[in-house]
């Protein structure tokens, strides 16, 4: 059994055979965990999530790319949007998780420097990101639910990932973390990095504050040797998986639609570069996901 702890079959990518590509995923032995990044596609994952007595998750929150109208170009996917402005409405996401016990997360939101709105104030764009993903903290430890973190920097940099620590430990944790390496006081109900693209220093100082590192295709085709360094630094007792459906298709998928049941191809890479069997892969990082989502 594997979970893919952040995919998006709720987006349009799949409107026409999302029922197939569950149940795929639930015959192979994938349970999932749909994300939403807006209000439309939160309620879309609750939806999906009510659909299956077992196996089928939801997160719901606001990615900070719908907090302005841009267009935004997924280049390395080979795809593009506009996203329209959306307000942060923290009791209508709290309803969705009111309504549905399949809510396990709030998530995915927090910050991104790497697709902002051409020609804008990007201090105050940031600031308000910061303020929104604090809004989305609250929400988080009043429901009870842990959080899914989307965080990217602008290129060649780890700004957006110093300025979540900063937030976390202000705004989350219990307590920091102590200068010997002893964890922090984990506030709330724990938390998950998605998508980590940041450095091994980076990805210790999530270890330290009790969170999950979680792992996608990338590290199948990543030639930068980063994701090496730190898939061999972080314990696997701190790593998650997940695809990012539709996009990050991982080898040898690459180039094509990404689905939930491909998770086992990131298992398969991670289990190769960390030198330990397949079926340890499988069973710590499907314990770990069950115990921080409590599924």
């Amino acid at each position: 059994m594997l979970v893919d702890t952040h995919t998006h079959v709720n987006f349009q990518a799949f409107s026409k055979d999302a029922d197939d590509v569950i149940k795929r995923a639930l015959e192979s032995g994938v349970w999932m965990i749909n994300a939403g990044t807006k209000f439309e596609t939160s309620r879309a994952a609750v939806e999906l999530a009510e659909n299956y007595s077992d196996g089928v998750y939801a997160a719901v929150a606001l990615h900070p790319i719908h907090l302005f109208e841009h267009h935004v170009d997924l280049q390395e996917e080979g795809a593009s949007f506009n996203s329209s402005e959306e307000e942060f409405d923290p009791g209508a996401y709290a309803d969705l998780v009111a309504k549905s016990t399949k809510v396990v997360s709030i998530g995915e939101f927090g910050l991104d420097y790497f697709r902002l709105p051409a020609g804008a104030d990007e201090t105050a764009i940031k600031e308000h990101q910061k303020r929104v993903m604090i809004a989305h903290i609250e929400l988080a430890k009043q429901v009870g639910k842990p959080l899914m973190i989307h965080c990217r920097p602008s290129e060649g940099t780890m700004d957006a990932y110093e300025d979540v620590l900063r937030i976390l430990d202000d705004n989350y944790l219990v307590s920091p973390p102590a200068r010997g390496g002893e964890k922090a006081g984990v506030g709330g109900d724990g938390f998950e990095i998605h998508c980590f693209t940041g450095n091994t220093a980076i990805a210790q100082e999530f270890v330290k504050r009790g969170g999950y590192i979680a792992l996608n295709g990338i590290i199948t085709f990543d030639k930068t040797g980063r994701s090496d360094e730190v898939v061999k630094s972080v314990p696997l007792e701190s790593t998650i998986l997940e695809t990012d459906a539709p996009y990050l298709a991982p080898l040898p998928h690459r180039g094509k639609r990404n689905e939930p049941v491909f998770v086992k191809f990131v298992a398969e890479k991670l289990a190769e570069m960390k030198g330990v069997a397949l079926s340890e892969v499988e069973e710590v990082t499907t314990a770990n996901a069950r115990k921080l989502f409590r599924i």
